[in-house]
């Protein structure tokens, strides 16, 4: 019982320690041996370390572009979108705005086109009247769209004036199948802190697994892709980004991550609001696996690594986090281990329930909209992890559907 204990503490503790804190030092390892011999090889050779970077200006024409977004009930904040598609920074003619509504029944079709912008086209009867979900809208849009890149967006996500040019930019290499932007997450006010400190991590992980070429997925609210390499999501497809990103990359074409290529959104008001949207996120996950099965193997190269460590590894987190308690609980109270021994696994079980505690009393002072660091890091930290046990059992039941709820936003005045 002991030994069986030592291999559940240990194997589950250690899963929780390596995804999210030694993989990430062990990212920066790799690029800093990468950077070290990208020098030796410049000193030796005298070439250009740097990729070099093509400038859409000069290097080739731009390309025709098509923004495609799926809206549901997105009346408070559609205005706002469709200035933001009006302020974009690229050729009128070599750019089209297509916006699908997903079976509104608000105003977001009519406020949308009343923003009268040029390039843009509203969809909202025939196969858009009904609801269906975002992947069955985008699937719609892509197959209209005439652009030779498609760049994604969100009805919530405000793009930077630059940013559909600094995505195109890179497709002069024909190597490049997919180009993610940087999502910034902006706080609310009087809001926690704790998504945009969560996203900062996540785009350090994404700006190194960029430079040693094996990123992925991409940010649904910023990304571009060729249009002849998109596959038609699924129809049972729950996430799109992750999974258009993956499949291009299956294909052989490279997916790269631009910081510059920057877009904006504000965070949720607080974890409960963003709960649905994360066991969404995470039914999804386990469902895409099906479809990117292959670059789990060696032979996918390092793909399979950032894989392995940073995906599948993390999605087990929510059973690892009990298993680990029960182990130390168990190995604290057994008499054949040292007193120093019993010390430890209980100073550890005693950590989980010091973690708990903390959490439910976020949980608590989210209710009266008050934020601590203290206790919302943990707060998140566990609700991240139970939506995504939830996910797991919702796609295990086939309860998830692929239609979403919104996270709820504040009405703007119109």
């Amino acid at each position: 019982m002991a030994q069986a204990l030592l291999w559940i503490f240990w194997l589950s503790a250690g899963l929780v320690i390596y995804t999210y804190a030694i993989y990430p030092l062990l990212l920066v390892a790799m690029a800093g041996i990468r950077q070290v011999l990208d020098d030796l090889r410049y000193a030796a050779g005298r070439r250009d370390r740097r990729k070099p970077m093509l400038d859409i200006a000069r290097a080739f024409d731009y390309p025709r572009v098509s923004l495609v977004f799926a809206a549901y009930n997105e009346e408070s904040v559609i205005e706002e979108k469709m200035a933001n598609c009006r302020a974009i920074d690229y050729p009128i003619d070599r750019l089209e705005i297509l916006v699908g509504c997903d079976g509104c029944s608000d105003r977001t079709a009519q406020l949308a086109r009343a923003a009268a912008v040029p390039q843009a086209t509203v969809f909202d009867t025939g196969d858009f009247a009904q609801r269906s979900g975002k992947p069955a809208v985008l699937n719609r849009l892509v197959a209209l769209a005439t652009g030779d890149l498609v760049v994604f967006s969100d009805a919530n996500t405000m793009l930077q004036s630059t940013a559909v040019a600094r995505l195109a930019r890179h497709f002069a290499d024909q190597r490049t199948g997919c180009v993610c932007g940087e999502l910034r997450v902006l706080p609310r006010e009087g809001g926690p802190s704790t998504e945009g400190a969560y996203w900062r991590y996540e785009l350090f992980l994404k700006f190194l697994e960029s430079r040693l070429g094996m990123l992925l997925g991409a940010n649904g609210g910023v990304f571009a892709a060729r249009r002849d390499l998109y596959q038609p999501l699924p129809k049972q497809a729950i996430i799109d980004d992750f999974l258009i990103a993956m499949r291009i990359r299956d294909g052989g074409y490279d997916v790269i991550y631009d910081p510059e290529a920057a877009a904006f959104e504000e965070a949720a008001a607080g974890v409960r609001d963003e709960f649905k949207r994360r066991i969404r996120i995470g039914a999804g996950n386990f469902h895409a696996l099906r479809f990117t099965a292959r670059l789990l193997s060696p032979l996918a190269g390092g793909i399979c690594f950032s894989y392995w460590s940073h995906k599948v590894l993390r999605w087990l987190v929510p059973f690892a986090l009990p298993l680990a308690f029960v182990g130390a609980s168990g190995l604290a109270a057994n008499g054949r281990f040292s007193d120093v021994e019993r010390g430890f696994y209980g100073a550890c079980a005693v950590l989980g329930l010091m973690m708990t505690a903390l959490a439910a009393v976020g949980y608590r002072m989210e209710l009266r909209n008050v934020h601590r660091s203290l206790f919302s890091v943990p707060y998140y930290f566990l609700s991240m992890n139970l939506a995504l046990l939830l996910g797991f059992f919702r796609f295990v039941t086939g309860e998830q559907t692929t239609v979403w709820q919104r996270t709820a936003r504040p009405k703007q005045d119109s």
